[in-house]
């Protein structure tokens, strides 16, 4: 169950960033973390924290809870 929350989470953010038009790169660069932290995150083998989802949520200017609506 907590795999294919964190997978369909990362696919989200994944699409999030795309429609953003940022590449993992600039995403990370962003972030100020690495690129593959990224990659690891959006195939959901990463569980991220409060803090870098608030980080997320403010590169892809969004509100917090609008990041969350990967379940809808």
């Amino acid at each position: 169950m907590n795999t294919k929350i964190l997978s369909n989470f990362g696919a989200y953010i994944k699409k999030l960033r795309k429609e953003a038009g940022l590449s993992q790169e600039e995403f990370a660069e962003k972030l100020n973390i690495h690129r593959t932290y990224v990659s690891f995150i959006e195939r959901g083998q990463r569980n991220p924290s409060l803090l870098m989802l608030f980080k997320i949520s403010r590169v892809l200017k969004l509100k917090l809870p609008k990041i969350f609506e990967f379940d809808k």
